[in-house]
């Protein structure tokens, strides 16, 4: 199925030209004021670790109505800028919006012995088959930011006969989907500021984790970490199971797993990201269901656009939450005949919600 679904282009406020600029604004600008009411609902993960789910429920949401989960990037967690927007954005669309803290981070803290990762869609499919019972009938979009983006593109495309029957559509923001290219991508000074930023947060989670359980793994480095890849060949590797980094990332990057995706996917990616290599999306293979956005400039979560083109200059936003609440559309002509033997979307919807 290929699907209809216009975009705006995107233009850069005028002072904001570069990636590094769209990124540090992107994550510093003010945005509002956010009166937290959430509803925290926790989670059981199948191996006994738990995430938080944070619950932000429009008043006049209803049973059946579409839902939304967000999932954060590197060291973030529900109280993340652009989390705690879209979720706003969505709220005012009557779209319930469930932010997620992904393993250890935010409310999660104390509530998991393993640390979160890029590859653990079991954690994303945990939390859309409670959904499934807490919002019977109501179709789900996940949504994936930066790291988790690559989580949720692995979530729809590893598997794509398991994906949980709730869920309707995709979209991953900045997506680092190949992880080795990512993890030696960043060479210049000003990458090396974030990555140095991230390891920082990163050791601080995992002490923050084990004041309040012993039994998270200690991070044992010989040395002071700077990089990324330091830091993954040093925890995340053999803490989780895979060894290496470089096993680790060969095993959970998500490129390898988009041309097998069937749900209408949005992948939105700038070229001037200075975290994401636009090299991960060259000569990516994806269906015609998988829309992949390319903008020039945008930078990391950033997408600071011009005045009147959105209700505010926050234009990523507004392409996620008209990407959740859009009647999606087949193009006539594109689509090739459905497969008998296989049920087509709308055979799954309607069995869903039947």
């Amino acid at each position: 199925m290929t699907v209809r679904f216009t975009i705006p282009d995107f233009r850069p406020h005028r002072l904001l030209r570069n990636g590094h600029a769209q990124t540090l604004a992107g994550a510093y600008l003010p945005s509002g004021r956010f009166v937290e009411r959430a509803v925290k609902r926790q989670v059981t993960l199948p191996d006994g670790d738990s995430v938080v789910l944070h619950d932000d429920l429009p008043s006049e949401w209803r049973p059946g109505d579409r839902v939304a989960l967000l999932l954060h990037g590197l060291a973030g967690n529900h109280q993340s800028s652009y989390m705690l927007r879209i979720a706003r954005k969505l709220v005012r669309r009557r779209v319930r919006a469930f932010r997620m803290d992904l393993r250890g981070c935010g409310a999660g803290e104390g509530l998991s012995s393993r640390p979160y990762h890029a590859g653990r869609s079991e954690d994303a499919r945990a939390a859309l088959e409670y959904l499934q019972t807490l919002c019977r009938g109501s179709l789900a979009t996940v949504v994936g930011f930066s790291l988790s983006g690559n989580t949720v593109l692995k979530l729809v495309g590893e598997l794509p006969d398991s994906v949980p029957i709730n869920v309707e559509r995709a979209a991953a923001v900045c997506p680092s989907l190949d992880l080795a290219l990512c993890a030696r991508s960043l060479l210049g000074p000003c990458q090396k500021m974030y990555e140095r930023h991230f390891v920082w947060l990163l050791c601080r989670q995992i002490e923050a984790n084990r004041r309040l359980r012993p039994d998270v793994p200690a991070l044992n480095a010989e040395r002071r970490l700077k990089t990324l890849l330091e830091f993954d060949d040093a925890y995340t590797g053999p803490v989780c199971g895979f060894g290496t980094a470089d096993n680790y990332y060969a095993i959970n990057s998500a490129r390898g797993h988009v041309a097998k995706i069937r749900l209408p996917t949005l992948i939105l990616t700038a070229e001037d990201d200075p975290l994401v290599p636009i090299a991960s999306f060259d000569a990516l293979a994806s269906p015609p269901n998988v829309i992949v956005h390319r903008t020039e400039h945008g930078g990391h979560l950033g997408y600071i656009g011009k005045a009147g083109v959105d209700a505010d200059l926050r234009w990523m936003d507004w392409r996620i939450v008209d990407w959740a609440t859009a009647n999606l559309a087949p193009a006539k002509s594109a689509a090739p005949p459905a497969d008998p033997a296989r049920p087509t979307l709308a055979d799954s919807v309607a069995r869903f919600r039947n």
